[in-house]
């Protein structure tokens, strides 16, 4: 959108055929315009059209906040010349991810002396540079940087620590074990802290979680009112996280309402964090929580805390009972319309009785959602995926009916067998389990470009989707932006910091009856904006996903993985036909065994102008070379490239450089991945991915209710 205003600006001084002249509309309805031109064309560019075009692109509405963040095209001296010219005038300015740009161009933000939030995450910036730009910048209120090997604290001038001493909200990427600017910001209010320090070093050194000597200094919490800590895999991330936990333990912040700690995996409770959680059960009144699963599992702590107003709650991956979670949670039907995100995720009995007995596979009490339903009235973001919640075939009780009162929701997660109709469930041929992977060369060959379904297959799929309760159940959430599918036991073939998964669990029996037309009823999602579909064994033809692509404009981001049977990629007609209709995506991800990334594949990936980033994850996969470099000279908006193949390493490795060689010039923030998935190397090679582009699309997760909602500007 942003490139079709820039275009009519730069063109339509004059009148147009119509014989409307643009600069002869109010000031205010071209400010509204201008607003969705980037701040580096504004001022570099629509600024030197005309006059008052001049004066309005310097307006302060359009100038006070400026967002660098995925401006993929911004280089070195854009950046230089934007500052020069309304540095005075910025107050916010987001250069987060700016992964390309080299680490001098951040000098230029110490012209920005009126800066009140600053966000440098994912910059190269290090000790001395932040001491300088600091110093600079007294009334900065918000900061956000990255804390990388070689980072000093001793290097921080004293005008730089005066600057950090009325910092008020601090987010802090880790890469090493540090304290970084934490002690030095005294009188912090909101506190952001991202563990991703590596085991091992890059030589293969044993990492130790203990800080260095003199950084030791005690953290000041006694103003906090958030505190978020999320942890990458590994035991050094939870030694550090432990340090920053103990100050925390000596004395509760009187203020704080929202504790959030995000850890993969076992994350043991100490001596030290029992007593933190015993002094907030006594001493605050929360309302946001997020704990390790370890740490509510078998204990009382939920009936013990308080809450006020919450309006975020995260049990992900708990062993919450869903008599535990009316009862403790909310308080047996209690009034929770202030409640807006509830993340559910892997939590296998948060839906059903107490019973010793119950498997994970047995049916839900519908009672215990109905509750859930009716107590939070107004939930925008909800997450029920990574478990079976099979209903049972009460009238009117089936998850998507109970579900489907929810009229404000926004994104939606939930488990594949959750949505199949029980009355049918039982009439559907089984399908061949994806465990039964077809050797490549066995399987029928599907021909390429020729569609495998047709008009009227498209229309039948339709009519019988309408009358599924998974079709009434996004009937009635019209507003929806963000939907995931995923499999109940779906485990992507490339984990964080670990060798590619060659084996997947089969997928329940239940998802069997998930197929095409399910997949034809997201259709009616105008307003969708993210899809991820995740083992959907029985997606013949692929045909619901012509559906969406014709429907679903505003698709920005796709994920797509282990669709079908396994052997095969029985959906690649109907994809192609989809992705020629998908004007406004920007990322695509997909996943599949046995993916043939060919010339007809990135033909139609081409009509997709707006994609920036490419991800595809294929074991046994292959690829064209021409193919690839023909789509990279077609779509000039890509800047991410990853493919995890089947491919040998020379050939990913030529591939890789000859895109580089040919594309990075014209586009300094492009990053390019081309390795076979099962090479020993990969973990060396998935650590140098910018962590945006690793965290938001190259790995594979749930998103919807990750964190709570505006956590960060």
């Amino acid at each position: 959108m942003a490139a079709a205003v820039l275009e009519m600006l730069s063109a339509g001084i004059g009148e147009d055929s119509n014989g409307i002249n643009l600069m002869e509309f109010s000031d205010e309805i071209l400010l509204h315009i201008l607003s969705y031109v980037p701040c580096t064309d504004l001022v570099l560019n629509v600024r030197r059209t005309c006059r008052k075009l001049a004066t309005l692109c310097l307006d302060k509405s359009l100038t006070h906040t400026v967002l660098l963040h995925k401006e993929y095209q911004v280089n070195k001296d854009k950046v230089k010349q934007l500052m020069r010219g309304i540095g005075k005038e910025i107050h916010q300015l987001n250069m987060a991810g700016c992964y390309w740009l080299p680490s001098h161009t951040i000098d230029h933000v110490i012209r920005c002396k009126n800066l009140v939030k600053l966000n440098l995450s994912g910059c190269h910036l290090t000790s001395l540079r932040l001491s300088k730009m600091l110093s600079a910048l007294q009334h900065l209120r918000s900061l956000a940087i990255d804390v990388n090997p070689g980072f000093d604290a001793g290097q921080l001038s004293s005008e730089c620590k005066a600057t950090l001493s009325r910092v008020l909200e601090l987010k802090q990427t880790l890469y090493t074990p540090s304290y970084g600017v934490v002690p030095c910001c005294t009188s912090l209010e909101k506190l952001l802290l991202y563990f991703e320090i590596l085991d091992r070093s890059r030589e293969g050194l044993i990492l130790s979680g203990q800080l260095m000597v003199g950084e030791s200094n005690v953290p000041h919490y006694q103003n906090l009112r958030v505190f978020y800590a999320r942890l990458a895999p590994g035991y050094v991330n939870q030694e550090v996280v432990r340090l920053y936990l103990a100050v925390l333990s000596d004395r509760t912040p009187e203020n704080l309402h929202a504790f959030l700690i995000s850890a993969p995996g076992s994350f043991a409770e100490s001596g030290t964090t029992k007593n933190l959680l015993d002094s907030m059960a006594r001493n605050v009144c929360l309302d946001a929580l997020q704990l390790p699963k370890s740490w509510i599992n078998g204990s009382g702590l939920l009936q013990h805390l308080k809450f006020n107003n919450p309006f975020y709650f995260s049990f992900s991956r708990c062993t919450l009972s869903g008599g535990h979670l009316i009862l403790q949670v909310i308080n047996g039907g209690k009034d929770l319309k202030s409640l807006t995100s509830l993340n559910l995720s892997g939590c296998i009995r948060c839906l059903s009785s107490d019973s010793l007995f119950r498997k994970a596979e047995d049916d839900i009490d519908s009672s215990i959602l109905e509750s859930l339903v009716v107590s939070c009235c107004n939930l925008r973001h909800l997450n029920l995926s990574a478990a079976h919640h099979h209903s049972s075939e009460s009238l009117g009780k089936h998850l998507c009916q109970l579900l489907a009162r929810l009229k404000h929701l926004l994104a939606l997660a939930l488990p594949v067998c959750s949505i199949t109709d029980v009355s049918t469930n039982t009439d559907k041929p089984p399908v061949q389990s994806m465990t039964n992977v077809v050797p490549p060369g066995l399987g029928k060959k599907i021909r390429i470009g020729v569609p495998t379904y047709t008009k009227n297959f498209l229309e039948q799929s339709n009519q019988k989707s309408q009358s599924s309760v998974f079709w009434t159940l996004l009937e009635n959430l019209p507003f929806l932006k963000n939907l995931e599918l995923i499999g109940s036991n779906f485990s992507s073939a490339m984990p964080r910091n670990e060798p590619a998964i060659r084996n997947s669990l089969p997928p329940c029996s239940r998802a069997r009856s998930v197929g095409d037309s399910e997949v034809a009823a997201i259709g009616q999602l105008t307003f969708l904006q993210n899809l991820t579909l995740a083992q959907l064994p029985s997606i013949l033809t692929g045909s619901g996903l012509v559906s969406i692509g014709l429907q679903c404009q505003h698709l920005r981001s796709l994920s797509l993985a282990n669709l079908g049977m396994m052997g095969k990629v029985g959906y690649m007609s109907a994809l192609m036909d989809m992705l020629k209709h998908c004007k406004c995506l920007r990322d695509l991800r997909l996943e599949q065994p046995y993916f043939n990334a060919n010339t007809q594949f990135f033909q139609a990936l081409s009509h997709c102008s707006a994609l920036q980033r490419l991800c595809i994850i294929s074991r046994s996969g292959t690829l064209q070379f021409d193919a690839v470099m023909s789509f990279m000279a077609n779509c000039l908006e890509v800047v991410m490239c990853h493919m995890f193949m089947g491919e040998s390493l020379t050939i990913c490795k030529n591939l890789q450089q000859t895109i580089l060689q040919s594309f990075q010039a014209d586009r300094p923030a492009l990053n390019v991945i081309i390795f076979p998935l099962l090479h020993e190397d990969l973990t060396e090679v998935i650590r140098d991915v910018p962590m945006m582009h690793l965290d938001e699309i190259t790995l594979f997760k749930s998103r919807v209710a990750e964190e709570p909602p505006n956590l960060w500007w």
